[in-house]
């Protein structure tokens, strides 16, 4: 049977899990007219760039890292939060270039992750006479802001133009930094690498990524000395911008044709993804990105089957294309041996295109009795392990990583060599919903699985010999 008409409108005609109620519909219908009216945030081109990119990394040609906030606040549109969150991108994706020895596409988190999906509705306090106060739960600044108010949790249409304005400043000042060089930033002499002093990595591990970080200063003064304009390429770095596509009416908004290209682009981001909450065959959210040119993500789950798959592929990517669509395995370190060769497994079988992606982050949240979220370094790294293990063992590509960070010296995720402990957790726990790795940490999980990548090329020769 032939799919029913799309148009940038037609998800309005079903059911969207984790929909926005806004009080205010004149208000919500004036917002969503000034988004139409307004500039695109990306291109086409750039789109059809990173869908490219994105068929090499399914050929296992390049490694995908993508990487950010849990949940952008407006408070994050600033030169400091901006520079850090692309730091930590460029830097562990040059030592991940290290131990994969292929280039790497690097996407963030960034420049409208305001939206965020939650597991309650409405959120409940007791307040300081001691009555239970129930308000909707804070959905992202896309549609809400965080304070525990009713003025503030209440959704507001306006908001969603607030957001593309702050997306739009924090494009313009990426675009200006990845266009004017991060020279400065390739040189790990000049990271932070005082984790690797921490008394939790052994003397062995210690000096393989002194190592490590030595030979990347080498190469890269080795290219510098000799001239070559690969390095003045590589200072000239392109970031690709992602985010949840949770709000249909801020991506639709933005939704349009180009001209002298087929079909529709949403506008808002690079590679909008669809989250593991809202991924219903029949819902909204599978029924707009089933229509648009990007690069779509999907989040994948324990809970999903291979027939369920099939059918999200067959929704997504119905005509079995290249760099169309991202597979976001996120089953947790204790499931993820089982849970993912089957799915690989059958999209192999079947001859379908997906890249393959793992997000060791959402599978293994945690929370401390004394009721603050964690997620643990060791689970985190324990999934992306698991990943390795599953793809490698069904002959399927290993694509990338999906990482919640920050550049940051935060203290919400447990573990890695600098010992951050539950005791340490209020010390400096800043994020808007969900643990990220800090700066430290996520540089350490870097050179993690750059070791791993590196152990399984040298075996990958020695079978091939």
């Amino acid at each position: 049977m032939s799919p029913e008409p799309w148009s940038p409108e037609s998800w309005r005609q079903r059911e969207a899990a984790q929909a926005i109620h806004y009080a205010d519909p004149r208000g919500l219908e004036a917002a969503v007219q000034k988004l139409r009216s307004l500039p695109p945030l990306v291109t086409s081109w750039e789109i059809e760039r990173l869908r490219q990119a994105l068929a090499e990394a399914e050929r296992g040609e390049r490694l995908v890292l993508q990487g950010g906030d849990c949940a952008e606040t407006l408070d994050d549109c600033r030169p400091d939060q901006i520079t850090g969150k692309l730091k930590i991108l460029l830097q562990m994706s040059l030592v991940l270039v290290h131990g994969a020895m292929k280039p790497v596409v690097r996407v963030g988190r960034f420049a409208g992750q305001y939206a965020k999906p939650r597991s309650r509705r409405m959120e409940t306090r007791t307040s300081a006479l001691g009555e239970e106060v129930s308000l909707p739960s804070y959905f992202g600044d896309l549609v809400n802001r965080m304070d525990f108010s009713p003025s503030a949790r209440t959704p507001d249409p306006a908001h969603l133009v607030t957001a593309y304005q702050h997306a739009a400043m924090s494009l313009n000042f990426i675009r200006s930094l990845s266009a004017g060089g991060f020279a400065d930033l390739h040189h790990p002499e000049q990271w932070d690498l005082s984790f690797v002093a921490q008394a939790g990595l052994s003397p062995e591990l210690r000096a393989e990524y002194e190592r490590t970080a030595e030979q990347l200063s080498e190469a890269l003064r080795f290219m510098q000395a000799l001239g070559e304009t690969s390095i003045d390429e590589l200072s000239r770095v392109t970031f690709y911008t992602s985010h949840e596509g949770l709000n249909l009416h801020y991506e639709s908004a933005q939704t349009r044709r180009v001209p002298r290209r087929d079909g529709y682009y949403d506008l808002t981001t690079h590679l909008p993804w669809i989250g593991e909450r809202t991924r219903q065959l029949e819902g909204a959210h599978v029924e707009f990105f089933r229509g648009v040119r990007n690069p779509v993500g999907v989040k994948v789950g324990p809970t999903c089957g291979p027939d369920e798959l099939r059918r999200l592929h067959d929704a997504l990517n119905p005509a079995n294309e290249a760099g169309k669509l991202v597979l976001i395995s996120r089953m947790g370190a204790e499931r993820v041996r089982d849970a993912l060769p089957p799915l690989a497994r059958a999209m192999k079988a079947d001859g379908r295109r997906a890249l393959w992606i793992c997000d060791p982050m959402h599978g293994n949240t945690e929370t401390t009795e004394g009721g603050v979220k964690t997620r643990s370094f060791d689970a985190i790294l324990a999934e992306v392990e698991g990943a390795m293990e599953a793809h490698r063992a069904e002959g399927t590509v290993f694509g990338g990583l999906h990482f919640e960070l920050t550049g940051e010296d935060v203290t919400e995720c447990v573990g890695g060599a600098a010992g951050v402990t539950e005791a340490d957790l209020t010390t400096n726990y800043a994020s808007a919903c969900d643990p990220r790795l800090n700066y430290r940490q996520a540089l350490e999980m870097a050179f993690m699985v750059t070791r791993r990548l590196r152990s399984e090329r040298a075996s990958a020769g020695r079978a091939g010999a």
